[in-house]
């Protein structure tokens, strides 16, 4: 089976089993709906839970991201009424 160049099975590159179970893989929904770095990363996380390692510290860290990009959005928000 050939590797990656650091050695790594390319199927654990790219195409991961915790990420790629069911018809659609996680990155091509990203991809596709355009999240962005935080709400792609908490569908990755809500994806994968149960998946890979523990479901609870999954979904937490998909509440952190939430939890961010909440908190940008109504930085936005504060800094569009200032200025309009």
């Amino acid at each position: 089976m050939p590797e990656t160049m650091f050695g790594t099975p390319p199927e654990q590159v790219n195409h991961p089993s915790h990420y790629n179970f069911g018809s659609i893989e996680v990155i091509n929904v990203i991809e596709d709906w355009r999240l962005g770095f935080a709400l792609g990363n908490a569908v990755k996380y809500i994806a994968r839970a149960g998946h890979k390692g523990d479901a609870v510290t999954d979904l937490e860290k998909a509440a952190w991201y939430l939890e961010r990009e909440i908190e940008r959005l109504k930085g936005e928000a504060e800094i569009n009424n200032d200025n309009g």
